[in-house]
């Protein structure tokens, strides 16, 4: 059993930065990948960056350049580091662990 809960998320102006947090519980193994994924309103969800165990990254081509994952495998944290905001970055963002494991989302709004 694995227990993820995001935090960081909330308003901001287009420009501006938030750093989100996922910390996992449970049945977790360092060497497994984690990822963000995000869902804006109307859309399907999406995958925005994944981290391997170790620290290899990927990014979607939307936010590569502004968007830093991370983790600390002591603190078995995921972070999301959101720079450079933009309107169509609105969405809720979700941290996933393998197999099928999502937590509950936290809402991140960029206003114009």
């Amino acid at each position: 059993q694995v227990q993820l809960v995001e935090s960081g998320g909330g308003l901001v102006q287009a420009g501006g930065s938030l750093t989100l947090s996922c910390a996992a519980s449970g049945s977790i193994f360092r060497i497994n990948v984690m990822a963000w994924y995000r869902q804006a309103p109307g859309k399907q969800r999406e995958l925005v960056a994944t981290i391997s165990g170790g620290a290899n990254t990927n990014y979607a081509d939307s936010v590569k350049g502004r968007f830093t994952i991370s983790r600390d495998n002591a603190k078995n944290t995921v972070y999301l580091q959101m720079t450079s905001l933009k309107p169509e970055d609105t969405a809720v963002y979700y941290c996933w662990y393998p197999l099928n494991n999502w937590g509950q989302g936290t809402q991140v709004t960029v206003s114009s």
